[in-house]
């Protein structure tokens, strides 16, 4: 399965506003493994970036003054979602600038793509995880102190860091898995996975077939065994139906 963690920041709230996006970051997972692939893109809004905006993402107008405009990088953004599944962290908000952008677009003739649930399945981390933990904070900084995920470098919201991490928090809420480990044993030829589980390690051995060796006991160790269950018998001579 394709998956792509996304997030994005924006000069504001609400698109019906006016709004829109000046950064994507997005990162490629195929069967649950991070392939190294990623979308990051800084946007130039055409439009002054609420300054409570800035004080979150850190992003200014300066900043995306000669960045490219939404219409100069769709058909590439596109391109890496399309056909994928999308993890993203409250879906509604992100999904809605992206169709917001990909409307105008539509409406000036110039692109016709989107909406993204046409082209894309949406799964929504924040959904899932207030399923999964009900009545607790599930904001993004919350799951990582609870799967004890490391987010210290966190100190602004940046697309492409917060997809990063999210990858790491949607594993961890989806059965564990955050790491990978295989170490070859020259005498077993065995190899050993370790699994983190909301901050337990837990190592699990994997034997090849036919190479778990057999250990029988010996005549004196059978006969010794024998002895101390006749013993133990004697010792507790009541009948089931005594002890029940």
């Amino acid at each position: 399965m394709r998956q792509i963690i996304l997030d994005t920041e924006t000069t504001g709230i609400d698109p019906r506003d006016g709004h829109r996006l000046v950064e994507i970051g997005a990162v490629e997972m195929i069967n649950r493994r991070l392939t190294g692939r990623t979308y990051h893109q800084y946007i130039n809004p055409q439009r002054h970036i609420d300054a409570e905006v800035v004080a979150v993402h850190g992003i200014t107008n300066e900043k995306v003054a000669n960045e490219p405009v939404f219409a100069d990088v769709a058909e590439a953004f596109w391109e890496f979602i399309q056909g994928a599944e999308l993890i993203i962290h409250n879906a509604p908000f992100d999904v809605g600038f992206i169709d917001h952008e990909l409307a105008q677009l539509n409406s000036q003739g110039t692109m016709p793509l989107g909406p993204v649930a046409d082209y894309c399945g949406v799964l929504d981390t924040l959904v899932m995880a207030r399923q999964k933990h009900p009545g607790q904070r599930n904001s993004l900084d919350a799951l990582c102190k609870r799967y004890a995920i490391d987010n210290g470098h966190r100190v602004l919201h940046g697309a492409l860091l917060d997809a990063e991490i999210l990858a790491e928090v949607y594993l961890a809420m989806t059965g564990g898995q955050t790491a990978l480990t295989l170490e070859a044993n020259s005498e077993s030829q065995s190899s050993s996975q370790q699994v983190v589980d909301e901050g337990m390690a837990i190592n699990r051995l994997q034997l090849e077939p036919g190479r778990l060796r057999v250990i029988r006991p010996s005549a004196d160790e059978q006969a010794a065994h024998q002895a101390k269950c006749a013993a133990a018998s004697i010792a507790w001579p009541y009948t089931a139906g005594e002890h029940a």
